[in-house]
């Protein structure tokens, strides 16, 4: 198989993984109803992705470098396919949270796997390439997985009899195609990779991790925010009974996260990464204003601001970062990354779903929005300070 037809499947895959992973939140109003659960009961089950998530990182993120790619990809795969089948039949609020389990362990078994072999892949004259489409097929396939459900809903009541048997099928594919894919990190022999959790930075890559931390967490929150409780409060808040309203919220933002994602090409990483979380800041600012005027365009227009903030600080992290591992220690780098990522995804979110109860899922909303604005314009003073030092 040629480089670039290798290249091609990797960049699906990130998609479709990434697809998966948001196809559930615009059905969760649905199993709410269906089912009986609350608020709380949701943010748990969201939160159980990223538990799995974080374990699989942990334990697995840095194993490709030690038995090479194929393998590891093919696992991720399967656990992908397996969970998804679980969502098909799932009868409860426990089989939601065993199948996002899963989901988190296949996702965290397959995301640092998928950006170093994209590295291990990229043509030599445009090594940027990579992480540009780590970025923007993470944002393609969270909005095409909303939105896409979203749509479903108008005019079925069970979308999950639809969308998980194609997830499923999908994910059988990626599995035997992965199998196909040349290797491209021989086998370590020798000293045998440990599955003690633990995040090893390399000594190159610790100072542009660090630099990126501020917006990482910035972002991600926000991205939890909005695939956690955004479907829930557009339809309680805002009143909308469109049923894709939900799904086309999550939708709009990773559409903008994808336009925010491709500008950062055009910029220097870290030029991109101040940009971002100026525009997180605005971004937030608008959706509070929109809540208090409960005002669906001006929510619709903070959702646009937000995503393009999202993707200029997750490309522009994401290519610092890159610039500066080896190909030894790319797996384990980029599973660094993703566990601060995916940490900031969860913790804020699963605080959120327990307050909800107590103070209103609308109070809770504005109190969330502000920690976005004060860390993201903090990420702003930082970011720039360091880009007048360093210029890069």
């Amino acid at each position: 198989m040629s480089q670039k037809s290798s290249f091609g499947i990797l960049a699906l895959a990130t998609t479709s993984l990434m697809a998966a992973a948001s196809a559930p939140s615009p059905i969760y109003p649905l199993y709410r109803e269906r089912w009986h659960f609350s608020v709380t009961v949701l943010t748990v089950i969201f939160a159980v992705y990223v538990v799995g998530l974080l374990g699989a990182l942990l334990t697995v993120g840095s194993l490709s470098d030690h038995i090479g790619r194929r393998p590891v990809l093919v696992a991720g795969f399967v656990l992908a396919g397996v969970s998804t089948a679980v969502f098909w039949a799932a009868t409860g609020p426990i089989s939601l949270l065993v199948a996002r389990l899963i989901q988190g362990v296949a996702s965290g078994t397959a995301m640092s796997v998928l950006a170093a072999a994209l590295l291990d892949n990229a043509p030599r004259s445009r090594p940027h390439l990579a992480t540009t489409v780590t970025a923007v097929g993470t944002s393609v396939g969270m909005a095409g997985g909303g939105a896409f459900v979203g749509l479903l809903m108008q005019w079925t009541t069970r979308p999950d009899l639809i969308v998980f048997p194609l997830l499923t099928t999908i994910f059988v594919g990626l599995a035997i195609a992965s199998w196909a894919l040349p290797e491209t990190r021989s086998v370590r022999t020798g000293r045998r990779p440990s599955f003690r959790p633990r995040v090893r930075l390399s000594a190159e890559a610790r100072s542009e991790f660090w630099a990126a931390a501020p917006t990482t967490i910035a972002g991600w929150a926000a991205t939890g925010l909005f695939l956690a409780l955004m479907p829930s409060l557009v339809r309680d808040e805002f009143q909308l009974r469109f049923e894709a309203a939900g799904g086309l919220t999550v939708a709009v933002l990773y559409v903008a996260v994808t336009v925010g994602g491709l500008w950062s090409v055009r910029l220097r990483a870290r030029t991109a990464t101040v940009y971002g979380a100026a525009s997180m800041a605005v971004g937030a600012v608008a959706l509070a204003v929109a809540l208090a005027g409960t005002s669906s365009v001006e929510f619709g227009a903070g959702s646009v601001v937000m995503g393009l903030g999202v993707g200029l600080t997750f490309n522009g992290n994401l290519r610092s970062v890159g610039a500066v591992t080896s190909p030894e220690s790319r797996s384990e780098t980029f599973a660094a990354v993703y566990v601060l990522s995916y940490a900031s995804l969860s913790v804020p979110t699963l605080v959120a779903g327990l307050a909800a109860p107590a103070i209103g899922l609308g109070a809770t909303s504005y109190a969330f929005i502000a920690f976005l604005a004060l860390l993201s314009g903090a990420a702003v003073i930082h970011g720039a300070s360091r880009r007048m030092q360093v210029p890069a």
